[in-house]
């Protein structure tokens, strides 16, 4: 395996990050509040990121969703590239990519995803019933990708669900429920059964945990920076042991995440199996993901207290990154299974 970007790859993050980088400030994350930062969308479609990410694959998604990660850039470029563009992308047909996709590249539609599935959507004579939890960027979403109870998967325009209720979360992610009763869906490919629902989860555990990898890489950064200007005692906090080896067990777990994420994604690109190494990836985002983005606030000592500190949101995104990918135990136990079918009887 090689996880050495290509030059379209790394072009594509070294734009992220200097988009990322001048834009989301922390004085624009606050303003923003728990809603989507409008015009720093516009800048990144602008730039063609989205579009990019076609060519890119998904090992170039999880390097952007790195840069967004490091900064807690509030927009939905994860959701829209797992659920919209590399899902129509992959398993769409030909009439779906050449409708849906340009909208998606343009950044003018914004498509997420209600998953994992959960079996209580049915479908009927195309139209769904049933019960979502919440959804990330729902408030922004032009399109939500639905699975059903069987795992087909079914294209939803949100203006079509019979509701769309806004719920909270502990990150700003812009997140909903939608409300389906009899609401009207597109099966998304011709034929595509529960196959195509297990890739886009794959990819979205790889893509989320590319996220969680840039959140604790972003964390880490800022505890070091503090620790190397804040003095106890006529020296740098960085300089005692303690502080050292807490930051080193939180940089040896993110490059844990960093590492995984790329090995999912590459497989995945390179059309290989993919299953047990993106539940590897969401395992490692979830377990480290947590005990880096605590750390980063335990470091900064009484700041990391102040729910003002820049750290606290990643602190708030890591521990929301958790949640979504699925919580360790859980995923432990579906690796466990994955693993246990690959072993001959």
């Amino acid at each position: 395996m090689d996880f050495t970007p290509t030059e379209e790859q790394e072009a594509a993050r070294e734009l992220a990050a200097r988009i990322l980088g001048d834009l989301s400030t922390h004085e624009r994350l606050a303003a923003a509040g728990t809603g989507t930062d409008a015009g720093l969308w516009k800048a990144l479609s602008a730039a063609g990121l989205p579009a990019a990410v076609e060519e890119v694959g998904l090992l170039g998604l999880v390097l952007l969703l790195e840069e967004q990660g490091r900064v807690t850039a509030q927009v939905p470029l994860a959701a829209t590239g797992v659920y919209g563009i590399l899902a129509v992308a992959r398993h769409g047909t030909e009439e779906q990519r050449a409708r849906l996709l340009p909208g998606l590249r343009e950044g003018t539609a914004v498509a997420t995803g209600a998953f994992p599935a959960t079996g209580a959507v049915t479908a009927r004579a195309g139209r769904l019933t049933g019960t979502v939890g919440w959804v990330p960027w729902l408030r922004d979403a032009t399109h939500v990708l639905v699975p059903d109870a069987d795992r087909t998967l079914w294209l939803v325009r949100t203006e079509d669900a019979a509701a769309v209720e806004p719920v909270e979360l502990t990150a700003p992610w812009a997140a909903a429920r939608p409300v389906l009763d009899g609401t009207p869906a597109e099966r998304l490919g011709d034929g595509a059964g529960p196959e195509a629902y297990e890739d886009v989860l794959a990819v979205a555990r790889t893509a989320f945990a590319g996220l969680q990898a840039g959140v604790c890489a972003g964390s880490l950064a800022r505890a070091v920076a503090h620790t190397s200007v804040r003095e106890q005692f006529g020296r740098p906090l960085a300089t005692r042991q303690a502080v050292q080896l807490r930051a080193a067990d939180a940089h040896m777990d993110t490059e844990a995440i960093r590492v995984t994420a790329y090995e999912a994604a590459w497989r995945s690109d390179a059309g290989l199996d993919c299953a047990a190494a993106a539940l590897t990836a969401a395992w490692w985002a979830s377990e480290a993901g947590k005990r880096v983005v605590h750390s980063g606030q335990h470091l900064h000592g009484g700041a990391g207290a102040d729910l003002d500190h820049p750290v606290h949101r990643h602190f708030l995104w890591g521990r929301q990154l958790d949640a979504y990918l699925g919580h360790g135990t859980a995923l432990l136990a579906e690796l466990g299974d994955v693993l246990a079918e690959e072993v001959p009887s």
